[in-house]
């Protein structure tokens, strides 16, 4: 959980296909804040400041104040980026947003740590993570921008379930079992296995 971080973004005059790549073509990238039952606003902001949002850990769990000058600051939840399928580059965003007084949904991503301290994995376990990223409910002001697994002392055969999680004061996992497994510490063969029954049905 972190505080906002304010981006700067202008008005669009219009909205539309025909008005996103005249935006583009201008060396912007288009996007549109949306939510709060409140009408939508067209916007465009510098790619770079996007940019620089996009490559760093927990995007989509961050807050921003998306700030339009005098136009007054949006607080927003970033909930879609569209992609250059050739460049890799944004070429459309789309902001939520968020009020303190509301609960929301959010896709939290979930990572691990301290494998070197995982007596399974010195013996050739192999970590699989079955919940890549965990839908919670919680306030915009209580996001956790990941779920973190410590490894500590795992051996082979050793499973986390959601149960097991230590979550943020008010933060609730949405529409999942508490017996579902997060991760286990598979035994090599086991991995070997499923790595191969992959490999043949794809």
């Amino acid at each position: 959980m972190s505080e906002a971080i304010t981006i700067a973004a202008e008005l669009r005059d219009r909205s539309g296909k025909g008005a996103a790549r005249a935006t583009r073509r201008a060396g912007l990238v288009p996007g549109v804040i949306y939510g709060e039952k409140q009408a939508p606003v067209c916007i465009q902001l510098d790619p770079r400041v996007l940019w620089a949002q996009i490559t760093k850990s927990g995007f989509f769990t961050q807050l921003f104040d998306v700030d339009l000058g005098a136009n007054g600051k949006h607080r927003c939840l970033a909930r879609d980026v569209q992609m250059h399928p050739v460049t890799d580059q944004p070429i459309h965003v789309d902001f939520m947003r968020v009020s303190a007084d509301h609960a929301i949904h959010v896709k939290v991503p979930v990572h691990f740590t301290n494998e070197i301290k995982s007596p399974g994995i010195k013996k050739g376990g192999v970590v699989n993570l079955e919940l890549h990223e965990i839908e919670v409910t919680c306030s915009p002001d209580n996001i956790p921008h990941e779920i973190v697994v410590d490894l500590t002392g795992f051996e082979i055969g050793h499973s986390v379930h959601l149960k097991d999680l230590a979550l943020p004061a008010g933060v609730k996992p949405y529409h999942l079992s508490a017996e579902a497994t997060v991760l286990s510490i598979a035994a090599p063969t086991v991995a070997r296995a499923e790595t191969a029954e992959t490999e043949a049905a794809g």
